[in-house]
């Protein structure tokens, strides 16, 4: 599957992408926007909720816990996001 965000999306950070949205969203709930600006702009807020997702996926990959070895020694694990604690 190709990646079709547009580029400056692809470069935002996540909390840039997440107010965008954000604002994408207030505009769409006002009603006060027309048709095809409408359409335009929800095109937008999904290429936006892509990306978002796709940073945060990437995050939690990168994720990892401290523990300690059975040497009682700090290391350093993936961890598992689905169990608390």
């Amino acid at each position: 599957m190709s990646d079709t965000r547009p580029d400056d999306i692809k470069a935002m950070s996540f909390e840039r992408a997440l107010e965008e949205l954000e604002q994408i969203v207030q505009r769409l709930e006002s009603g006060e926007v027309e048709l095809e600006q409408s359409i335009a702009i929800y095109e937008r807020g999904a290429a936006l909720r892509k990306h978002c997702e796709t940073r945060l996926k990437d995050a939690e990959l990168k994720v990892e816990k401290i523990v300690f070895g059975p040497d009682g020694r700090p290391q350093a694990e993936p961890a598992d996001l689905d169990t608390p604690g």
